[in-house]
């Protein structure tokens, strides 16, 4: 969309002379010779700039700049005179004006400020682009009594300082939680650092997080900041905790009860206000009793603990999240959004999702990449599937363990809708005539379970 520009002066040469040399620019230019004509543009053509002259009939520039502001906040004004007057210009910023310039008004400058106004406004809408694509990568996606449940939880723990523990599966979105937890907290315009314990080498973690001197090994030819400073007055993410060497984890406590670090071959203690969140996918009590893992440390993390259920277990979420993946992969491939064959969803939600929602997320990317059609049909998302294990086994009688009779009889009922609807190839009245039902009945309970 081309920037548009409002000039607003009385002089009809200074109109025509600036819209031309706007013009040939390749802006579009819009003009009046009165302020109150330009507030009446001003409600039906939104201005990107307007040059607007502080001496007009009627109500003046600076009148017409306070007004501009109060109607339209994020617009751009550069106001113009023949009279320069320092105390106006200085009236005229206080009021929100970008710039003051003299006439008779230099093409070359003119030229100037327009260009680097348009300059500065991309690189505004590219950050909240940017901003946008960054929430929506680390959104909670889902509605199912079990995510409701995890963000209730979120909403009570983010608030405090307390210490938090995530727990779940590989590829369930515990940085997700973390980061949520950190967004809602009082400490969300500070830094969220995030160190994998499993990925840095024991003999570096060290001075991954309490940083080093100059000169504390070889190759330390300067000093370095450890994540603890860099996280400080935010949030330190200790992902994969459970794999943190036995070694590391003494000093980490001794850390934590102190509330202050040294630098590797450094003497001073410095202090930090830090909050912990940490994350693992083992079972801490039994790395504990296996002595890889110190009681005591535990202790000192597992203040608030939150678990991250499987996909398995929130397979009601899956349309849900297929959906924003599609958005999400769909935006960053300039390629049109495309919808998924209803007959598919029995696949994606009997498919046993061992990678969680990671899986789920890296098949999506595959399936928007390699689909030329507007629909992702059944066969594509079969092809795509890994092959080993298409389908999961039908568990009709599911653990009974931390659930409700509603919720036993719910998954039992959607289990057997899937498998006959596959039977079927989705024709609803066969379906009705198996199960012994009529079919506006057995059409709510497709809806209800995201099958049709």
């Amino acid at each position: 969309m081309p920037f548009k520009i409002l000039i607003v002066d009385d002089e009809p040469h200074i109109r025509s002379s600036l819209a031309g040399l706007l013009k040939d620019q390749g802006y579009k230019v819009l003009s009046c010779e009165t302020g109150e004509h330009a507030l009446e543009l001003i409600k039906d053509e939104y201005a990107d700039l307007v040059f607007l002259d502080v001496r007009l009939p009627g109500i003046d520039g600076l009148q017409v700049l306070e007004r501009l502001k109060q109607m339209v906040s994020d617009v751009t004004v550069i106001m113009i005179s023949g009279n320069a007057d320092l105390s106006i210009a200085v009236q005229a910023t206080k009021l929100g004006a970008y710039n003051f310039l003299e006439k008779p008004l230099n093409p070359e400058k003119v030229l100037l400020e327009a260009n680097n106004i348009v300059e500065n406004k991309k690189m505004r809408n590219e950050v909240v682009s940017l901003k946008k694509l960054v929430g929506q990568e680390y959104k909670l996606i889902g509605d199912s009594e079990i995510m409701q449940r995890l963000r209730r939880d979120i909403r009570k723990a983010a608030p405090s300082d307390g210490r938090i523990l995530i727990y779940g599966e590989n590829g369930t979105g515990k940085e997700l939680v973390a980061r949520e937890i950190h967004e809602l907290s009082d400490r969300r315009d500070k830094p969220f650092v995030k160190v994998n314990c499993a990925a840095i080498p024991k003999e570096l973690i060290e001075s991954e997080l309490f940083g080093y001197e100059r000169g504390a090994f070889t190759g330390a030819n300067k000093r370095k900041l450890g994540m603890i400073e860099e996280a400080n007055e935010g949030t330190l993410f200790l992902d994969e905790i459970g794999d943190m060497a036995l070694e590391t984890q003494a000093k980490l406590l001794r850390v934590l009860q102190e509330n202050e670090f040294r630098r590797v071959g450094g003497t001073t203690p410095i202090k930090f206000d830090v909050r912990i969140i940490s994350a693992t996918n083992k079972n801490l009590t039994k790395e504990i009793e296996a002595g890889n893992f110190r009681e005591d440390l535990y202790f000192r993390l597992n203040v608030i603990p939150i678990e991250v259920a499987p996909l398995r277990e929130r397979k009601n979420d899956i349309p849900l999240l297929a959906q924003h993946f599609i958005q999400s992969y769909s935006s960053q491939n300039n390629k049109k959004p495309k919808s998924i064959s209803k007959s598919a969803f029995p696949l994606l939600m009997e498919y046993h999702w061992r990678g969680n929602i990671r899986e789920l997320k890296n098949l999506i990317e595959r399936l928007v990449i390699m689909t030329e059609d507007d629909e992702i049909s059944y066969e594509t998302v079969f092809r795509y599937l890994p092959t080993s294990t298409k389908i999961a086994p039908r568990e009709m009688t599911p653990s009974h363990e931390n659930q409700s009779l509603r919720s036993l009889l719910e998954n039992f009922e959607r289990q057997l809708l899937l498998q006959e609807f596959q039977k079927s190839e989705g024709n609803v009245s066969r379906m009705a005539a198996t199960l012994k039902t009529d079919r506006p009945n057995l059409h709510r309970k497709l809806k209800k379970y995201h099958i049709k």
